[in-house]
Formats: structure tokens, sequence, C-alpha cells
């Protein structure tokens, strides 16, 4: 099979760590054609959505993990498989990203993930389809509300909704002498909404993805736990990754991302007694 990956300069992925490229490897060395391009490589015009793309050779070596080969400009529905796997920041160029995949698949490309999913399903905001599940959130631009929701719940975590691996995102306490300028610039005085939840202290012990693959639950989950000192569970900002068995109730919620099946990789994180949060992911 031929596949095109859509990712992130090369030279900006960890090897050692990043999932595309292990998808790639894996690809690879089940006998398919591997190639590559950038956002900045897809256009439209007249006959299709094409991509100037590279074929490449993956290697072991996570410090000289590929060589690029030749480059050609071919339509998106000449592939086998398109996936798309650039990372956030989820900004209107990405969003245009999505309408040209979304022009491939009407073209017979086959788009992993769906444009349509990864365009409607802000990986924070998804946590709307699963309210019993969530601790106390808002979600707003408005910076009394803001601060009316930190005043009421003593200690708030604050993120941006565009971004990703733990950039942006702000523990804030009610009497924090920054409290002020942080929801300030985090909201940009009102212009950019950004999520606020209650903090939760067993953060310390994990965050635990829980993974669901076409709705069946996998018997472990990824505990992102942080370093010392930190609250953050995110792998780019120095938590480390451990295999944990699901407990009986993660086993037990589950169950409810039924109405998101559809959707690619939903995998709820979970943190103290079962609260979560449901996120899509790269991953």
């Amino acid at each position: 099979m031929d596949f095109l990956f859509i990712i992130d300069p090369p030279d900006t992925l960890k090897a050692y760590k990043d999932t595309t490229v292990t998808m790639m490897r894996a690809a690879q060395a089940r006998g398919h054609s591997v190639s590559i391009c950038e956002q900045t490589h897809l256009a439209w015009r007249p006959g299709g959505v094409v991509a100037e793309t590279t074929r490449i050779v993956l290697s072991d070596d996570d410090t000289d993990w590929h060589r690029a080969h030749e480059v050609t400009e071919r339509r998106l529905a000449e592939f086998d498989a398109v996936l798309m796997r650039k990372d956030p920041p989820f900004d209107l160029e990405y969003v245009v990203s999505t309408w040209l995949l979304s022009a491939a698949v009407r073209e017979g490309a086959c788009v992993v993930n769906a444009p349509d999913a990864v365009r409607d399903h802000n990986e924070k905001l998804a946590i709307a389809e699963f309210p019993q599940f969530v601790v106390p959130t808002l979600v707003s631009r408005d910076t009394a509300r803001i601060h009316a929701f930190v005043d009421e719940h003593s200690d708030v975590v604050v993120k941006r909704l565009d971004v990703m691996g733990g950039e942006n995102v702000f523990r804030v306490r009610a009497d924090d002498a920054n409290r002020n300028v942080i929801i300030e610039i985090m909201s940009q005085g009102g212009a950019r909404s950004v999520m606020a939840q209650r903090y939760i202290p067993e953060i310390t012990e994990g965050d635990r993805r829980v993974i669901l693959i076409n709705g069946e639950l996998v018997p472990h989950v990824l505990a992102r736990i942080p370093r010392p000192g930190e609250f953050r569970g995110n792998l780019a900002a120095g938590a480390r990754g451990v295999a944990m068995p699901v407990t009986a109730r993660e086993r037990e919620i589950a169950p409810g991302p039924d109405r998101v099946r559809r959707r690619p990789r939903v995998h709820p994180g979970a943190r103290g007694d079962g609260r979560r949060a449901a996120r899509l992911g790269r991953a």
C-alpha cells in the first residue's frame, strides 16, 4: 500500500517518542510505501487536491531516522490512505487543511482521521458530551465569569483550547498574586475563550488515559505522572508514562463515549475517582 503522512516539519519530530514515526516505521516494516508532506504543501486546483510529497525510507536510528527520496506532486486520491498527523495549534490554517482534506475525501481519498471529525471535535471541548463525568468546568472569554469561577472553586486550572503538550496551562488559586494578569493574558482581555476547571489533587498519581479502539476498552491505561513539583501530566512537560491496568471505576465509565465511536481515537483521561475529560488526540 501507498501511505501519505501529513506531518510537522520532519526535523521537529522526536523519533524516540513520536507516534507518527512509530506508525511510519511499522508501515514500512510491513512492506508499504511511505511518503510525507507538510500542511503547507497541500493545495487545490481544478482536478483535485494535490500535495508536494516526498517518499522516504525510515531507519531505526532515532537521531537520523529517515532518508528523503523523490519529490512529486500527487493527488491525495492516488494514495491508499492519507494520515493527518499535524500537531496543533488548531488555528485557521489547520481548519483550511481540514477543508482541503474534506474535498479530497469527496474525490475518493481515504483520510484518517476523518477531516470533519477533527474539525468539529475539539479535544478539550469534547468533555461537553460527557458532563456526568466532568469536574466543574467553565469555557468562556468573559473575564468576570472566569474570576467568579476561581472564587467559587478556590483552586483552578486555566488552559487554552487550541494548543497541546501542556502549553499555556496555569494553576490559579483565589489568593494568587498573579491571578489578574494570568486571566488577562490567557483570555487576551476577553478576546479568546479559555477553559477553567477545578484543580484535582489526584493528578499527582497520574493523568490516566483510558483508551477505546472501535468502542472497545483497552485493558491498560497510560498513566502520565507529573514530575516532582509539577502539576501538568503532559509528557512534553516532563511527565513520565506508565502502563497500568484499568480500574473497576474506569471499566464502569468506559462505555460512555458510545456517541463518538464514529470519531477517531477518543481517549478519556481519568483522574481521582473516575473524574475525567474525554479528549480526541493523535496518539
